[in-house]
């Protein structure tokens, strides 16, 4: 069902989340069953977004098309590659941007490929938990800037930066990270010709390509938030956060394009030919901004490249490598 939303610009999120009261009871008049007893954060941390509950809709039974068939993808256009096995796939951001999140199935595991733009978050998690498998949606509501999610067999309400449960019957579990990373299509072309990329259902359900948080990531400041801004970095600069066992390992992009990186096995290379999804009104037209590719001892592992704000709002004690 097309569903009546304007576009989303930053300009029009500030409007509707103006006023609106970080309230339990405010939430559950909305329709919510969450079990707001439950809660590992405090409620004032989370703030409207602007969209109500599906607002932004995931994508749930994801369409794709090989790699090789795509005219539309400009080149460096940012793409999450998840590779399972033996099976590729591609979700462009220029199709996440407007949904944050696909419900997927990749070599029978149940996957969610997630996107937060204002957090620049690529996160790929595995939907099982404790013998079920989960289905998520967007909630409209964000902590530090970022998507909180829900999964519809619970309502419970999920960090996307975190993967962990802060509100409902599920609150304190947490999703175990699948490794993925951003690529442009070219690469993703030359690798995986006949690698599966996401498509729109309905191509006119959204402007796909184009960019409605134009200038974003050249602001001063991130929208929606107040929390404690780092220091030596600019709050928008990115930088890679390495999910790893032992604790979260963060470097600026900067110095990884300058010098490379390389700590305790772990491995980050830079990679050009990749524009931002956040910088043009039109995607295939952002500024150059690269990749990496994060392994440890050879392995690919769970990383992504974020704001340093979000970086420091999770990880306060954390001190990002410059």
């Amino acid at each position: 069902m097309r569903l009546a939303v304007p576009a989303i610009t930053v300009a029009f999120l500030a409007l509707l989340a103006n006023g609106a009261t970080a309230d339990p009871a405010r939430w559950k008049s909305e329709g919510w069953k969450t079990d707001f007893s439950r809660m590992s954060v405090q409620h004032e941390e989370i703030r409207s977004g602007g969209p109500p509950r599906d607002g932004i809709p995931s994508i749930d039974n994801p369409r794709f098309s090989p790699a090789s068939s795509l005219t539309d993808l400009a080149d460096r256009e940012p793409l999450i590659q998840l590779v399972i096995n033996d099976t590729a796939r591609a979700y462009p951001l220029r199709v996440l941007t407007w949904h944050e999140i696909v419900n997927d199935e990749v070599e029978g595991r149940p996957v969610a490929v997630t996107y937060c733009p204002l957090c620049n978050a690529s996160i790929v998690f595995d939907r099982r938990l404790e013998g079920r498998v989960l289905e998520f949606g967007t909630t409209g509501k964000l902590r530090n800037s970022d998507l909180i999610m829900y999964d519809r067999e619970t309502e419970s309400w999920w960090q996307q930066f975190t993967g962990t449960a802060i509100a409902g019957e599920l609150e304190g579990q947490k999703l175990s990270l699948i490794p993925s990373r951003i690529v442009s299509f070219a690469a993703f072309r030359q690798a995986h010709p006949d690698g599966a990329v996401l498509v729109p259902g309905d191509p006119a359900f959204r402007d796909y390509g184009r960019n409605p948080y134009r200038g974003y990531d050249s602001s001063a400041v991130p929208f929606l938030y107040s929390g404690e801004m780092p220091e030596n970095i600019p709050a928008m600069a990115r930088v890679v956060v390495i999910r790893a066992p032992e604790g979260p390992v963060i470097v600026s992009l900067e110095r990884v394009r300058r010098n490379g990186f390389s700590q305790d096995g772990y491995s980050i290379v830079y990679i050009e030919g990749v524009a931002s999804a956040l910088d043009t009104g039109d995607i295939a037209q952002g500024r150059e901004v690269g990749t990496v590719r994060v392994t440890h001892d050879g392995r690919d592992v769970a990383h992504d490249i974020t704001f340093a704000f979000v970086a420091h709002a999770f990880h306060p004690d954390v001190s990002i490598i410059d």
